[in-house]
Order: C-alpha cells, then structure tokens, then sequence
C-alpha cells in the first residue's frame, strides 16, 4: 500500500485499467478519471471509431498514456484478444471497470409506447440485455479478471444501478398531460441487479487471491435528448435535487479502483443524489 498521507493513497500510477464501454456517455469519464489518476488506460467498446475518439480526446487532455483497443465482451475470443493487447502493454492488468451495457432504446415514439410496457416487451430486448449487461460481465471477468487472480491483486468494478436496487418509478416518464409512451423495461433492472448478485459471488470466490470486486450504482445521469418533464420530475424524486452530472462519478471509480478501498469487496457503492434514500 502507498504512504497513507494526502492524496497518495489516490494514484494509480503504475497500474493498467481496462474500462469495457469506453466510447460511451460515463464510459470515456471512467477513462478519464483513471487516466488522471495515474493509470495505464486500455479504452475498449465494441465502437472502434468511439474508441479512438476517446483516445482522442484525453491525449488532448493531457493524458497520453491511453490505449484504443475494440472488443466485443460477449464474445470470449475477442476478450482473449484484449487481455493479451492489455498485457503487452504494461504485462499486467490492475483495475478492470465492466460498464458495458444496454439500456433499451426503440426506433420511435410509437414503438415505446407499445413496445416498453412489460406486457408486449419483446423477448428479444430481454435476451439482448441479459446478454451483453449479465454474460458480457460475467466474460470479462473470467478473460480478464482471472489475469489478476493469477498475479494476486487487483480490483474489478462493476458498474450497476439503483434499477438493480429499487423497481423503476413509472410515474416519472409520464408526460404532463398524463399520457405516458415509455416505461422503464423489466430488462434492465433484471440484469443490474444480477450484476450485484455476480459482483458479491466473486468477491467471495476471489477474497483469497488478492482481487477485491465491488460495483457502483449510480442514479440518474443528465444526458443530451431528454425530456425536460422528465428531468424536472427525476429531480423531485430526487433528495439533492438534480439528475448527476456524468463527470461526478469519476470521485467514485478511482476510490474503488485505488488503495484507498483496499479493505472493500463484496460492496455496491451508490451514488445517486439520494434517491434511494426514501
């Protein structure tokens, strides 16, 4: 462990993080914090072009130890591939964020409105995010987190929801005038909250192998697209007030990912503007 005074106990120079969903809204923030923390970081999603972006983008930042390499996580192959792209670049493998994931998205308003509720909810969207949000970190895990079990230490996030914590309140996709075209999925909430059920399993398995596993839950995350009406009733869902801004779980990802959570495992972190606290 590092000098326990001041900031020391915060860097991640010397270490390599793999983060899975990097060219996304929280992805490329994960990337950043980890980057600025010190880390060796191998941005990876299943966009190449988003990938490099990333890339781009902290290097612009002043962050130039990153690396773009694209990967499919339900495919073990493909993992295989970014392990050993991983290990040729720092020969070990210290902090793995799993932050893939689908949220449903539907083409039209008409379709949400039919096709979100649970009674008409294609089982394909169904298999589609068990896939990639479940087995995707399940994969990732066995490819790339039994790389530090092998070496003894490290440290896996996997990043969750409250929806794995709480049902979704329907009432805040409601319009103003009552009407309602999207409701929350089964999809999501069912796999994130699998996700902590896997995180705490493997927590247990690898306690004696130096691999500490935690997840983190955020809340609602402002993002470009949505509807005012829904911000404005997240907000009032919410204690603090507002939906996150995406930049405010960074704090979050380099604690769990840092020494500074050295006696945390098993844990979920929530950061979520208090609204799971009533």
């Amino acid at each position: 462990m590092q000098d326990s005074s001041g900031t020391a106990m915060f860097s991640l120079a010397g270490r390599v993080a793999v983060v899975t969903g990097a060219a996304g809204l929280l992805g490329r923030q994960h990337c950043r914090a980890l980057a600025e923390a010190g880390a060796t970081v191998v941005a990876t999603d299943r966009d190449a072009a988003g990938c490099e972006n990333v890339a781009a983008e902290l290097r612009r930042l002043g962050c130039p130890d990153i690396h773009a390499i694209p990967a499919d996580i339900t495919a073990a192959e493909s993992l295989t591939r970014l392990r050993d792209a991983a290990l040729s670049i720092g020969d070990h493998i210290d902090v793995l964020v799993n932050n893939a994931a689908i949220n449903d998205r539907f083409d039209d308003t008409e379709d949400a409105s039919h096709l979100s509720q649970f009674e008409h909810y294609p089982v394909e969207k169904w298999r589609a995010a068990l896939e990639v949000n479940v087995t995707g970190t399940f994969l990732c895990c066995q490819v790339l987190g039994s790389e530090m079990a092998r070496q003894r230490r490290g440290s896996i996030i996997n990043v969750a929801s409250t929806y794995g914590m709480v049902g979704p309140d329907q009432r805040i996709y409601r319009r103003p005038d009552g009407t309602q075209s999207f409701w929350k999925s089964a999809a999501y909430p069912a796999s994130k909250g699998a996700v902590l059920s896997f995180t705490r399993f493997l927590a247990a398995y690898w306690s004696d192998r130096g691999v500490r596993v935690n997840s983190l839950s955020p809340g609602g995350v402002a993002q470009p697209g949505q509807e005012p009406y829904f911000v404005e009733q997240y907000a009032r869902r919410t204690p603090i007030g507002r939906m996150a801004r995406p930049d405010e779980l960074r704090g979050a990802v380099v604690f769990l990912a840092s020494d500074t959570s050295s006696y945390m495992t098993g844990a979920n972190l929530v950061v979520d503007g208090g609204w799971t606290a009533w």
